[in-house]
């Protein structure tokens, strides 16, 4: 049973991904996505968030979200892992399957190319994030 800050920490994904155009329909809206896969990343002097949804049909789009719209939920599930002062991990895959209810968040604290998504592998990457609950 996830806790809360896991499921405010998914929730501030799903919503701040929905508000992004770049990754929009006509509508506005991502929508339709049945699970998504969203790396948070935590460099020297930045943060950043980006991943795919996953549609109906092997449709992927990539998304992206403003850090300042999930920052509190992401502040709120590290305070449940890390104390104020600890190193934070490098990154978090954070893996959503709306339709099956299921999730994973897997943090990374040590290797920054880690799902490292570039022009030469970006199509086995978006496979590779998928997420696979068996």
């Amino acid at each position: 049973m996830p806790n809360d800050a896991t499921v405010d920490l998914i929730r501030s994904l799903v919503e701040a991904m929905d508000d992004r155009p770049l990754a929009a329909d006509a509508q506005g809206s991502v929508g339709g996505w049945e699970s998504l896969a969203m790396i948070l990343e935590f460099g020297e002097g930045f943060r950043s968030v980006h991943g795919y949804a996953y549609s109906p049909g092997d449709v992927i789009t990539p998304v992206s979200c403003k850090w300042s719209s999930i920052e509190s939920a992401v502040g709120a599930y590290l305070d449940g892992y890390y104390r104020p002062g600890e190193r934070l991990p490098v990154k978090i895959l954070v893996q959503f399957d709306r339709t099956a209810g299921k999730y994973e968040v897997t943090f990374e604290d040590a290797d920054e190319d880690r799902w490292a998504v570039k022009p030469k592998n970006f199509r086995e990457m978006r496979e590779h994030l998928r997420p696979k609950f068996g």
